[in-house]
């Protein structure tokens, strides 16, 4: 049972993922019951891709996303096989975008050069596919910029969301002008930088998505625990505060957003 009309949506969680070590079942149960009543499960390699998918066909209000994570690119780039059966997931039912994709100069697991090939290759599948896109970005956003530019000229159908959004002024600024979306998580409750906080203020409501990243990025005061959907709830109490907003409101506004971004 949701909690009055305070309903939220997780447009970003790995539940699926083979290590998540808390049974699927039980956390989907309970992040209806705190009102997290629809998930996004997205994907960051071609096998999790295809798990995301399979637990989106089991449950009405969840959905997936595919993608080949940055990190991913070495691996992938000429896998040719791989992307042909990543380009195929692309028509399955309950996929609703494309990624995570983007760029990671931050570890540099695989060669920028791959990481920007791998990029275009979602790019293009997101185009010829009018889905939008969950971008992975950090310390990349030059680089990112010119590429997205690039496409965005070509096509006014590039949507998306910049996720676990923790940079800074400048870059929102790019990210609003482009008409992106800014995806907010448990970094914000326990992050040192007032900067970071400052931005996330800052952020025009009809813009935010909420999400967990569950497993990762457990917000306060529940760090130490395995990070769950339901824990958007904490996020979203959290940025109510805050950004001196309404917790309804918020609620609200964020929800109809992936409606709006996703079609969830």
């Amino acid at each position: 049972m949701t909690t009055g009309r305070t309903e939220f949506v997780d447009t970003h969680c790995h539940i699926h993922f083979p290590d998540y070590e808390l049974d699927a079942e039980e956390v989907i149960a309970a992040a209806h019951k705190d009102g997290v009543t629809k998930l996004l499960c997205v994907g960051c390699t071609l096998p999790d891709s295809k798990l995301a998918i399979e637990l989106a066909k089991q449950h009405d209000n969840i959905w997936a996303s595919i993608g080949l994570h940055p990190h991913e690119s070495s691996e992938y780039v000429n896998d040719h096989i791989a992307l042909q059966q990543f380009r195929e997931l692309a028509t399955q039912p309950k996929v609703v975008a494309i990624g995570e994709t983007g760029l990671d100069y931050h570890y540099l697991h695989s060669s920028k050069t791959d990481q920007q090939k791998l990029l275009r290759f979602q790019l293009d599948i997101a185009i010829g596919h009018d889905l939008p896109l969950i971008f992975h970005i950090r310390d990349a956003f030059a680089d990112f910029w010119r590429i997205f530019d690039e496409y965005k000229s070509a096509s006014q159908r590039m949507r998306g969301v910049v996720h676990s959004f923790s940079s800074h002024i400048h870059d929102l600024d790019e990210t609003l002008a482009r008409g992106l979306y800014v995806g907010l998580n448990g970094i914000m409750t326990f992050t040192k930088s007032q900067k970071q906080l400052t931005v996330a203020k800052k952020i025009p409501l009809e813009r935010l998505l909420l999400e967990t990243d569950a497993p990762f990025l457990t917000p306060v005061p529940f760090r130490g625990t395995i990070c769950q959907p339901k824990h958007v709830r904490v996020t979203a109490d959290f940025l109510s505060h805050l950004r001196e907003e309404p917790l309804e409101q918020l609620a609200m506004a964020t929800t109809h957003n992936a409606q709006v971004l996703f079609g969830i």
